[in-house]
């Protein structure tokens, strides 16, 4: 991606500031989602937000991306057309198995002020009936007895605050980006249990001193085919292993509690908010609960796509019946505009929206709302 053709530019801003992320879980959907972000947030001039990726299993997306100077394109396509655009958000991936002092000194740095995560609900180690860390896990084990080389998401955020406790910097922020509700209590909780086992002392500085704020997202970001990596440069000239393909719409919604510098996100449409449950039953009722009937509903209907059974007689009035029953049962936030909402949901379900989601033969529906 060293030379692009006419009309697709290169960021406008200095990719040379320093790292103020590091995001755990390097995989499509940060890509397509949060620093999508952090790249409109330096775009409109703030400075220090650069994101070092790390991924914690397999070396691909650092094949993919540092060779491209951790350039992409992320490919929106929906309702009103395509576009592409190059993100420059990433200044740099790490394999974390290969060299975890490097992921930790990274996260250790002054300059990093925040950590994100996108490593699904079993990257956690939380027992799945009692919330509580899994102890007697191998990953967990071998990092208390070897904490000086973590692996696990809670040995690699310890190690990294008690270095950064060590040097007398502020613990940096731990915001869990993971389709899990309470995911900011959930992610604070397995990083005390574990640093609680490791060095009581040291869980005591993270509990009064570090924040971890729980967020929600929204948006359907498919997986990558060869196919749309050969279609991408038939149509814009150039080859982009990394590319990422999504919908138009976005959302991400943040409680506002940092212990460290704070990103001013809100001025690139993220929502900060003290009540971040409010809008997760936001998403669950008006999104969730029609788009699983529709699904269920559609499979058994024969139709293969989401769209497919939007289209369908009948299928339009149950949704917006089931949308109307549960819009009186939320907690409207200031600035949410429920009818624009519904709207949006609408457009989502379009035949036009390329990203929309499969009905498996299951009755469910592939996508990550």
């Amino acid at each position: 991606m060293a030379s692009l053709p006419p009309g697709i530019d290169k960021p406008g801003y200095d990719r040379n500031q320093p790292v103020g992320v590091v995001h755990l879980g390097l995989g499509a959907f940060h890509r397509a989602h949060q620093a999508v972000c952090f790249d409109a947030l330096m775009a409109a001039g703030a400075c220090g937000w650069m994101i070092c990726g790390a991924s914690l299993r397999s070396p691909r997306v650092a094949e993919q991306l540092n060779p491209q100077d951790g350039l992409y394109t992320c490919r929106v396509r929906d309702a009103e057309g395509e576009r592409r655009q190059i993100i420059g958000a990433i200044r740099e991936v790490l394999v974390g198995p290969d060299d975890p002092a490097s992921l930790v000194a990274v996260m250790a740095h002054p300059d990093t002020a925040l950590v994100t995560l996108t490593v699904t609900e079993k990257g956690y180690l939380l027992d799945p009936q009692s919330g509580t860390l899994m102890l007697d896990a191998p990953e967990i084990r071998a990092d208390l007895a070897a904490p000086d080389q973590p692996r696990s998401v809670p040995g690699l955020l310890v190690a990294a605050l008690g270095a950064r406790r060590a040097a007398g910097l502020p613990a940096f922020t731990t915001l869990s980006c993971d389709n899990i509700p309470d995911n900011g209590r959930r992610t604070r909780q397995a990083v005390l249990a574990f640093a609680a086992a490791l060095a009581p002392d040291l869980a005591a500085w993270i509990e009064a001193e570090a924040a971890f704020p729980s967020s929600m997202v929204d948006r359907i970001v498919p997986a990558t085919t060869e196919a749309d990596i050969d279609a991408l440069e038939v149509v814009a000239g150039y080859r982009d292993a990394a590319m990422v393909k999504t919908e138009g719409f976005t959302q991400w919604v943040v409680e506002d509690w940092f212990s460290d510098r704070r990103p001013p996100l809100e001025t690139v449409g993220v929502e900060m908010t003290d009540d971040v449950a409010a809008w997760e039953r936001i998403k669950l009722r008006l999104l969730n609960g029609s788009h699983s009937a529709l699904a269920y509903l559609g499979a058994l209907a024969g139709h293969d796509l989401v769209h497919q059974a939007m289209a369908a007689p009948g299928f339009d009035g149950l949704v917006n019946a089931i949308r109307d029953e549960a819009e009186p049962t939320l907690d409207i936030r200031a600035g949410f505009d429920a009818a624009a909402y519904r709207a949006a949901l609408v457009r989502r379900c379009s035949p036009l929206n390329r990203s929309s989601a499969v009905i498996s033969r299951a009755g469910s529906a592939s996508s990550r709302p």
